[in-house]
């Protein structure tokens, strides 16, 4: 069988075996199209190209030949001699050169004819990629905020501040600490919600089980809430002066924990979102609660098509529900869901919305090297990004950090399909 034909290959044949019109469509683009009656279809590239070429001429060059400095004017107020006032001068923007220059490098306008779904690709993902890659190299922060000051190329100083400790500089500290925590957060919202999800669907598709309908529906309204508000609504709950301390003050469960030294006696009150322990703890028990309902459908799913010979084979063979469920349920659910299991970890790594919405404005860090590089001990990687950005402006740190999340996730998945594949192949 013929070697298949890579791209030059087959434009290469095409350009030398085509008409007249499909050797002028190299320069313009629309040519081939009207060559062989195709007008509508002529308008739409030729446009895309004069786009392209007008986008060239106009952005991508100008900013291209400046992305070696990324800007050397800054913006600032001089005196129009022909209108006698002062005016802002024709400044450089570094963040506009930057961008600018990877649309120009990565998009190609000029010799890529793109669709719509191309463009969608490229733009909302391949350049801010890029991007974010980019401008862990600089300087960007609020310091060096485009357009009133420019940032530069700082190399790799940014990614040594990371892994770097001293009472200066803590972000070494606060990433393994942070980091450490979002992996032991994945591990415990990915497991539980999973196997809460597998037995809450094994409970309500028994036979013995009454009323499966209504069940079903109950976690279906919990699907059905925005989490937005819901957890809201939790916080509210398990603050400090919240209905839950309230009723467990009232039960003695307060008094039980503090005789235990679990609660400190100075308070009269569970912390259960402004302790670092408690907080973590309650976070992963409210993720439970969360998640499971989805997990649940999808076990549904899966238990309803195993099949049911055997089953009662096994059944006849002797084996109790305990050993059909770890020798075919549970094997049969991994075999199915493993991909999902893989991507439902890498969701929760980067699973903002349960951590930011909880404890946003409630919880305040005690650490101070984690306070000096705007991290909190229940901060996951996404979240203290986001905060590195939006509260702080570090936006250099904040790409280092967008990097190294990628970094670990994109690791974990290749490892993870890699022993999925291997362990389909060997049941193959």
């Amino acid at each position: 069988m013929p070697a298949e034909k890579n791209f030059f290959q087959t434009f290469g044949e095409a350009f030398a075996k085509g008409d007249i019109f499909t050797k002028v469509s190299f320069l313009v683009w629309g040519l081939g199209y009207i060559g062989h009656g195709q007008l509508m279809k002529a308008l739409l590239v030729t446009l895309v190209e004069g786009l392209g070429l007008y986008f060239l001429a106009f952005y991508g060059a100008p900013n291209l030949a400046k992305f070696g400095t990324l800007g050397t004017i800054k913006m600032e107020m001089v005196f129009d001699v022909t209108t006698m006032k002062n005016v802002v001068n024709n400044y450089d923007n570094s963040f506009e050169i930057l961008l600018m220059s990877m649309i120009y490098l990565n998009e190609k306008f000029y010799v890529t004819r793109l669709t719509l779904p191309v463009l969608g690709v490229v733009v909302f993902t391949i350049v801010p990629l890029f991007i974010l890659i980019a401008v862990a190299f600089t300087n960007y922060d609020q310091q060096h905020m485009p357009p009133s000051t420019l940032f530069t190329w700082v190399g790799i100083t940014n990614f040594k501040s990371l892994f770097a400790n001293s009472l200066s500089i803590t972000f070494g500290y606060s990433f393994g600490k942070v980091l450490s925590w979002t992996l032991i957060w994945a591990f415990f919202a990915t497991f539980t919600t999973y196997f809460g999800g597998i037995f809450m669907a094994m409970f309500v598709n028994n036979k013995n089980t009454k009323w499966p309908k209504l069940w079903r529906t109950l976690f279906m309204v919990s699907i059905a809430v925005p989490q937005f508000v819901t957890l809201l609504l939790v916080r509210n709950f398990f603050a400090d002066s919240g209905i839950m301390n309230t009723m467990m003050a009232n039960a003695g469960v307060t008094g039980l924990l503090q005789s235990l030294g679990l609660v400190s006696k100075s308070i009269n009150y569970i912390p259960f979102l402004t302790d670092p322990v408690w907080a973590k703890i309650t976070i992963i028990v409210i993720n439970i609660w969360i998640g499971v309902p989805y997990q649940m459908l999808i076990a549904t799913g899966v238990l309803m098509n195993i099949p049911n010979d055997m089953l009662e084979a096994s059944r006849i063979d002797g084996a109790n529900p305990v050993q059909q469920f770890t020798r075919i349920t549970l094997p049969y659910l991994f075999a199915v869901t493993g991909p999902n299991l893989v991507t439902d970890f890498v969701k929760n790594i980067n699973n903002f919305n349960v951590i930011y919405l909880l404890t946003q404005d409630v919880y305040i860090t005690t650490d101070q090297a984690l306070a000096s590089s705007s991290a909190k001990e229940i901060d996951l990687l996404v979240t203290w990004l986001f905060r590195l950005t939006q509260e702080y402006y570090n936006y250099k740190m904040a790409a280092v950090i967008g990097i190294m999340v990628f970094i670990v996730c994109a690791v974990f998945t290749v490892v993870c399909f890699g022993f999925i594949n291997r362990k389909e192949a060997t049941f193959a």
